[in-house]
């Protein structure tokens, strides 16, 4: 199954605050979008891996990608290792993307920056014919993206282009919302955590208007919607 964009996460929602704008939009023109997340999030404060699964689900029924995967890596313990990069090359030609959506390069949560680089190098192995990889009982052949694209996260990372989601900026913060564990709930008995506050739930809006203000379109490998 050939994708036309495969946005990797760290964490399930990390897609969706990161480059869900995007992914709409490119949805809308036509585009063919899968969505890979690396594990459960089973360490986050708020709700369940379990619950996680099925918010993640409504979440891409809502973008109206493809398919999501779940690799079940181990969340907070991310490691650059042989295992992972394998995983994710095996991801990379299954769905033989030619943009790679992947997180942020320098960021908050230690796993963002770590997936960033793994992404990164699976997607140079995933090139090489001498680096083998069986799926669905078959082997698979070699294919590299065309490029690799890094979202913006937590930090105030200078972006190097921007994507203007003016069209589609309502239906990221839908997806966002479909993690209604993570995310802020006045009702919610569960702890307050970063990302789960009044605050940030409007830092959805006014950091796109922002960056919007801001743009220089400059074409380059960080950027945020």
């Amino acid at each position: 199954m050939k994708t036309d964009i495969l946005a990797f996460g760290a964490h399930p929602d990390d897609v969706e605050l990161g480059c869900s704008g995007t992914i709409a939009k490119l949805i809308s023109e036509g585009k063919t979008c899968a969505i890979v997340d690396l594990t459960k999030g089973e360490l986050g404060t708020r709700g369940t891996d379990e619950i996680r699964k099925e918010e993640a689900a409504r979440s891409a029924e809502i973008l109206g990608v493809s398919v999501r995967e779940n690799l079940g890596m181990k969340d907070g313990f991310l490691v650059n290792s042989e295992e992972y990069q394998m995983k994710i090359v095996k991801m990379i030609r299954r769905y033989r993307p030619e943009i790679v959506l992947a997180n942020a390069i320098d960021d908050r949560h230690p796993d963002h920056a770590k997936a960033a680089k793994l992404v990164s190098d699976a997607c140079f192995l995933s090139g090489l014919r001498k680096v083998e990889t069986v799926d669905q009982g078959g082997n698979q052949e070699v294919w590299r993206p065309k490029h690799i694209f890094h979202y913006i996260q937590w930090k105030n990372i200078r972006p190097e282009f921007v994507i203007d989601i003016s069209d589609h900026l309502d239906k990221k913060i839908e997806a966002c919302m479909a993690f209604k564990t993570q995310f802020y709930d006045p009702d919610s008995t569960e702890p307050i955590t970063p990302i789960a506050t009044k605050d940030f739930l409007e830092s959805l809006t006014y950091r796109a208007q922002d960056l919007g203000r801001l743009s220089g379109g400059y074409l380059c490998r960080r950027f945020h919607d």
